[in-house]
């Protein structure tokens, strides 16, 4: 098992940036691919990112691209989101997730993530 900790978030201005962080525990953080999924308001639940366990293979969704860069640090069994050019639609709360099938392409489904961090809200003003 696999225990997540994001944080990170807070109030930006569009046109910002804020890196969010999530750090896992237990000693098998590098088979696990990651992922970012967030949350707004009266709307489900969305993928953002993912990485695979090696670090190697990333995706992200259309509304992100250009803009959002997901990394690991398997050495600190950490991931992060580094958000650029916030918009007021990029407010959510944003959730890690961890992944086990070793998979070699991160899902963007989140059924496919079995552990989930308690989330980190962030907050784009206009």
């Amino acid at each position: 098992q696999v225990q997540l900790v994001g944080s990170g978030g807070g109030l930006v201005q569009a046109g910002g940036s804020l890196r969010l962080s999530c750090a896992a525990s237990g000693r098998t953080f590098s088979r696990y691919i990651m992922g970012w999924f967030r949350q707004a308001p009266g709307k489900e639940r969305e993928f953002v990112a993912g990485i695979s366990a090696s670090g190697v293979i990333t995706n992200y969704a259309d509304s992100v691209k250009g803009r959002f860069t997901i990394s690991r640090d398997n050495g600190k069994n950490t991931v992060y989101l580094q958000m650029n050019s916030l918009k007021p639609e990029d407010t959510a709360v944003y959730y890690c997730a961890a992944d086990s099938s070793r998979a070699a392409y991160p899902s963007r489904g989140s059924m496919a993530y079995e552990y989930w961090g308690q989330g980190t809200q962030v907050t784009v003003s206009s």
